[in-house]
């Protein structure tokens, strides 16, 4: 588009408010004094836009003198503290919610700070710091608090029983994006885990209550082609989780959990984005009832009830076509059909688990979706979903909602 020899010669940032212009001017590969290059320049540009705190970015070259050009890049500003409020049920009935509030842009740096508190019948909390490019565009640092409690369900075949689950974790991972598209993540997890009987049934070859020290090596890997024009998206993107979790306790053994989720999206026509979500994990194959592939509404089946079973393995699509129906300067409203299809591997089962219908669930149905185009995930949904697969005792399907996509 441009000769080798014409040069940037100024670089404007226009519209940012509580962005540091610093900082833009840190991540940006476009720069006053190099060769002018366009695909560059839409590379910063993509870039800038999957920022929490950008809603959108674009950009103009304007001729100043002769071969030298100046760039203007314009930036439309999310709002980026956000308050956190939810409410639902647990698998007792009881009425839980949590409180939180995060600011995505803290210092105007791209930092992520924040935590929430959580009553569900037992008091939670966390505390939370993400910084992609605190040391350089490249590297950046993330560290984690948590004090977690909640009411799990157990499986013991066809029964079940209720523990008081209580994790304390401490956690710092090292950042390091290699380029526009990839992204790695590693670090170390030190974690404490608590299980205490409340209710149900029992089983001699399980304890009643548990207290290990656990260790937690963990790598992502991170693949992100996507595309973002405010509610629409479009592209390919996989993020590989790996994590290795070793224990000095006789009841629970060193165990390896990887999965990976692949995400395509595909803008159909000028309101519709069809969105697709597929999982696959698995882990080593403990037959234990503390398997770590959920069942849950909020999860993965939009419909399939709360904690209802775990897995060793995990299969997931999720598949849903958005269509937007309201689109105004603030405020964008969609519809939504979708479908949900699951399979689990049983602890200590076998690879054909996954094929077997009495592990094969199928939930689809319809939603609706309320999007803030000047807050970053403001995002509300609301979906209903209904099964689909005859597996008889399964819910029959149930209305789940929350702040943000479902994928």
């Amino acid at each position: 588009m441009f000769s080798q020899e014409n040069t940037i010669n100024d670089v404007e940032i226009k519209g940012i408010k509580k962005l540091k212009e610093a900082y833009i001017r840190k991540i940006i590969q476009t720069k006053k004094g190099i060769v002018l290059d366009s695909s560059s320049i839409a590379k910063d540009i993509i870039f800038l836009k999957r920022l929490p705190a950008v809603s959108n970015a674009s950009y103009k070259v304007v001729l100043s003198q002769n071969h030298f050009y100046k760039v203007i890049v314009n930036i439309k500003e999310n709002f980026a503290m956000i308050p956190e409020l939810h409410f639902w049920t647990t698998t007792n009935q009881q009425f839980s919610y949590k409180l939180g509030l995060y600011d995505y842009n803290f210092l105007g740096r791209n930092i992520t700070f924040g935590g929430f508190y959580q009553n569900n019948g037992f008091d939670s909390y966390a505390i939370n710091f993400k910084a992609p490019n605190l040391f350089s565009r490249k590297w950046g640092l993330a560290l984690n608090h948590q004090n977690w409690k909640s009411e799990e369900p157990l499986y013991f075949g066809e029964k079940t029983a209720n523990y008081l689950y209580h994790n304390t974790s401490f956690e710092a991972l090292g950042l390091y994006q290699i380029n526009l598209n990839n992204q790695v993540n590693f670090g170390v997890n030190i974690f404490n885990e608590k299980y205490k009987y409340l209710s149900g049934v029992t089983d001699p070859t399980i304890p009643q209550n548990l207290d290990l020290d656990k260790v937690l090596f963990k790598l992502v890997y991170t693949y992100d082609a996507l595309e973002y024009n405010y509610q629409y998206i479009k592209g390919f993107k996989s993020i590989l989780y790996t994590q290795f979790v070793t224990s000095n306790n006789p009841f629970q053994k060193d165990f390896l959990i990887a999965w990976n989720d692949f995400f395509y999206y595909k803008k159909l026509g000028e309101k519709g984005n069809w969105a697709n979500r597929a999982r696959f994990g698995l882990s080593s194959n403990q037959k234990t009832p503390f398997a770590p592939f959920a069942l849950d509404n909020n999860v993965n089946l939009r419909g399939v009830g709360i904690l209802v079973d775990r897995g060793t393995g995990s299969f997931v699509w999720n598949t849903e076509y958005r269509h937007t129906v309201y689109d105004k300067k603030w405020l964008a409203v969609q519809t939504n059909i979708f479908t949900d299809f699951g399979s689990w591997r049983n602890p200590g089962g076998q690879l054909n688990d996954f094929l077997k219908s009495e592990n094969v669930r199928v939930y689809s149905g319809l939603g609706l979706r309320f999007i803030s185009k000047k807050i970053y995930n403001a995002t509300f949904r609301i979906d209903y979903g209904f099964r689909v697969s005859n597996n008889p005792g399964q819910s029959k399907g149930g209305l789940v909602f929350g702040i943000g996509q479902y994928f």
